[in-house]
């Protein structure tokens, strides 16, 4: 046994594993992590496609900004449980898929939840509600006026330059003997110390189709019958591509 932290407090004991004890104060038994059976908290979300950017009226008279989103319906494709599987979860699928180019594996995966193979595939930990193999999820899980996360595929850019990838301003100025040096790098390194080019510089290369999740995006209208989500300001990704909500 061993004690975390020096509070005169009276200190109370959690056992974590048959080997060990933690003798915690009072004061810091919300730090506290239990190797045993740790529960995270509930998860909802839905797999969609942007559909492009628009603008509202608020009920103040206000425009508002915001990006259309095609959620759902998802199809329930697997059912992950603690028992078989070590953790809870869901898998969703979304959007439809010939079945020509669709591997034999995933037809069977797919025939078990007796649906059509689906397009895209992901899986949510945790998901705030049980459901059934089959069962179909659609924007009836979240309300106007909710806060979600947006995670999409930020555009591609291809092979871009330091002026355009990082905001560098160039090389000196027009005058002075400068040739076609405005949108140049400038110097990598030193010649002789440390005679290498340091990890992390900043360079020309590939930009764009990154994973990127924008936090805090209010949920401004739903058209249940469409399928639509209104979500406040921008999301990553071209128009058609794949975006995840989740709360």
């Amino acid at each position: 046994m061993f004690t975390v932290g020096t509070s005169k407090l009276k200190n109370r004991t959690e056992k974590v594993n048959s080997k060990q004890e933690i003798e915690i104060p009072l004061q810091r038994r919300d730090c506290l992590v239990n190797l045993e059976g740790r529960k995270s908290a509930t998860m909802k979300g839905i797999i969609g496609k942007k559909l492009g950017m628009t603008s509202i009226y608020g009920p103040d008279g206000r425009q508002i900004a915001v990006t259309i989103i095609e959620a759902g319906p998802n199809v329930v494709t697997q059912v992950k449980t603690e028992a078989t599987d070590g953790y809870n979860s869901l898998q969703l699928a979304f959007g439809e898929k010939k079945e020509k180019n669709t591997p034999k594996a995933n037809l069977q995966h797919f025939a078990k939840a007796n649906t059509t193979p689906k397009q895209v595939v992901k899986e949510f930990r945790n998901y705030f509600e049980e459901k059934a193999l089959g069962e179909t999820i659609t924007t009836d899980i979240f309300s106007e006026g909710e806060v979600v996360d947006v995670v999409g595929i930020t555009k591609g850019k291809g092979f871009q330059g330091v002026v355009k990838r990082h905001g560098f301003s160039g090389v000196g100025e027009a005058t002075h003997g400068q040739h076609d040096r405005g949108r140049a790098p400038g110097s990598i390194g030193a010649s002789s110390t440390p005679s290498r080019v340091l990890k992390g510089m900043r360079m020309a290369g590939h930009m764009g189709t990154e994973r990127v999740k924008m936090k805090g995006l209010k949920i401004v209208k739903i058209f249940a019958e469409k399928n639509y989500i209104l979500v406040s300001g921008s999301v990553p990704g071209h128009i058609g591509s794949i975006v995840f909500i989740q709360k």
